[in-house]
């Protein structure tokens, strides 16, 4: 037995221990009351078997009564026994039934009995108690180090160290400080071990939420940039995957046509379209049911974790991610993760709108190329209807004045000369708005004489210096992109004619790879200060959007910008036709 000094030195020692253990258990069960995941609330209960083990050592001290002998290797081995399972817990390996707890928590009293009562014997109760709870200990390092390997959190491999080694020095009890030795300062590494077990369980929480709520608000950020449609689906699935633990994210909807998968990534990949098999199932029912987030040990290891998505607030469906080891969402709260569910549902509703909406401008945009060739066949229609009928009919009457002139007296040529002259005027006007409704060079000549044409005749009827810039040749077009450059050059310069009060205009046409480009820019006023195209383009002046819905109708682009110094740029750019494939 140790002398008085001794003994007195080891209870200070061991009361301070028991302070610290106290200490680590409050630590336990607060982070357990904060996270409610149970790894902490069996280390809680290690941790509370542990001061009550310290305890039994203390009492002990003082009376020297032996069943607290007893008692303590007893509390010894169920202390190592809460310490495994929540190191099995922990890992989320394969699923240890309950029942082998409960017989292996009767092997402590029965052997600790037989050992003190019938053989007499402190050391034989003391080493297989010791060596269970060393070994309980150096597996939980294990596991430990096993966790910070796959995710390399700081918080695993302080916690793996400390168990590690005080898993060692769990060894040397029963053959040093059981017979008065090495006290006290077996007591004093205890407690270093304790607090180093504290700081790497605190650092192993923190690093868990630091990962987690990094992962869950960069995905909140891809769905916020993600454009729509299959582009929210892939930034929700792939973003869980950046998580060392996670292997395979899944998204399942409820919808009027049924329940399944709408598509998977990772080791999930496969289960688009598919049905959950049960137990998934049943996960993600009770997640949606429940509306919390529901975490299960799957059969052949790992874990599965379901996560409800909220859309027009009703359950929608649920992100269900799964992997090796453990949840890597552990640590956060569930109000955290129903947020992200929300945003989910709002990120999957905003994609479903934005393909109606895209579906609609396409619907508009074939409506408007549509309207635009019905418009451009009314006018072919009007203008044949001029050209084969009014002005056959102005030429007819002319050529019967002249027949009628060469009879008539001085007096009636002079009149009928008036009357030949108002004839060609309204001929030359048929031509003209014939030749505005469709421009017979178009289709005789082709583009480059069309444009010309029609920029010498405007610079003649205006007055307005009109110069034109094109190559020789142009890249192959179809009709409806010539017409569309056709019309957009008119329009534009019968704006510039109208509204601009320019001195002279400048034409380019250009080919750039893939599109032809037509630019107009005059020297005249430009746009008012704070209004753009779209203002006027609302306020009723229909040329612009007319000239817009054009080259959209063609896959084309469009703008109409200021000209530094004063002026106004109007830029149309139609593709070039694909070449036809060989015979």
């Amino acid at each position: 037995m140790p002398g008085p000094v001794t003994s007195a030195l080891e209870l200070d020692a061991a009361l301070l221990q028991a302070a610290i253990t106290a200490g680590l258990a409050a630590v336990s069960g607060l982070l357990y009351r904060r996270y409610r995941k149970s790894y902490l609330g069996w280390l809680t209960a290690a941790w509370t078997l542990y001061v009550v083990r310290v305890s039994a050592i203390i009492a002990f001290l003082l009376t020297t009564e032996r069943w607290l002998l007893f008692a303590h290797q007893i509390i010894t081995g169920w202390a190592a026994l809460a310490l495994l399972w929540a190191a099995i817990v922990f890992s989320q390996g394969s699923p240890v039934r309950r029942s082998y707890l409960a017989a292996a928590a009767l092997f402590p009293p029965l052997w600790s009995f037989f050992a003190v009562y019938r053989l007499e014997s402190f050391l034989l109760a003391a080493v297989p108690m010791v060596l269970f709870l060393s070994l309980a200990t150096l597996w939980s390092a294990a596991v430990f180090f096993d966790y910070r390997r796959k995710t390399g959190s700081a918080g695993a491999l302080v916690l793996g160290a400390a168990l590690f080694l005080w898993g060692l020095h769990h060894l040397d009890y029963p053959f040093l400080r059981a017979q008065g030795a090495w006290a006290p300062w077996g007591y004093y590494l205890d407690i270093v071990f304790e607090l180093a077990v504290g700081a790497g369980l605190l650092l192993l929480v923190l690093d868990d939420v630091g990962r987690g709520a990094h992962a869950l608000t960069a995905l909140s950020g891809d769905l916020q940039r993600s454009g729509g449609g299959n582009h929210v689906l892939e930034a929700l699935l792939q973003r869980p995957l950046t998580l060392g633990t996670v292997h395979g994210t899944a998204l399942y909807l409820r919808t009027a046509e049924g329940d399944a998968f709408a598509g998977g990534a990772g080791s999930c990949r496969d289960w688009a379209g598919a049905s959950a098999d049960p137990v998934t199932a049943r996960t993600i029912d009770a997640a949606i049911t429940g509306g919390r987030p529901i975490e299960v040990n799957r059969e052949e290891g790992g874990f599965l974790a379901a996560i409800p998505i909220i859309s027009a607030s009703r359950p929608a469906g649920a992100l269900v991610v799964t992997g090796h080891g453990r949840d890597p969402f552990a640590a956060l709260d569930d109000d955290f993760l129903l947020a992200l569910g929300r945003q989910v549902g709002a990120a999957l509703d905003n994609a479903e709108l934005a393909q109606r909406l895209e579906a609609r401008r396409l619907d508009l945009e074939r409506l408007s190329a549509r309207v635009v060739e019905q418009h451009e066949d009314e006018r072919r229609r009007i203008a044949r209807e001029l050209h084969d009928e009014s002005a056959q009919v102005f030429s007819a009457v002319k050529m019967e004045l002249a027949m009628f002139r060469n009879v008539a007296s001085p007096e009636e040529s002079e009149r009928l000369d008036r009357i030949l002259g108002l004839v060609d005027s309204g001929i030359a006007g048929i031509r003209s708005v014939v030749n505005d409704l469709r421009p017979a060079l178009l289709d005789d000549l082709g583009l480059l004489p069309a444009l010309r044409s029609l920029a010498e005749r405007i610079e003649a009827r205006s007055g307005l210096p009109i110069t034109l810039e094109a190559p020789a040749a142009l890249a192959p077009l179809s009709q409806e992109a010539e017409l569309v450059l056709y019309r957009s050059l008119q329009e534009a310069l019968t704006n510039v004619m109208r509204h601009a009060d320019a001195r002279s205009v400048a034409v380019r046409l250009s080919a750039t790879e893939g599109e032809v480009e037509l630019v107009v820019t005059d020297d005249g006023r430009g746009l008012p200060a704070g209004k753009r195209a779209e203002d006027f383009q609302r306020a009723g002046h229909m040329g612009l959007t007319g000239m817009r819905e054009r080259v959209h109708g063609v896959g084309g682009r469009m703008r109409v910008e200021n000209v530094p110094g004063g002026g106004l740029r109007v830029i149309a750019a139609v593709p070039v036709a694909p070449i036809p494939p060989r015979a």
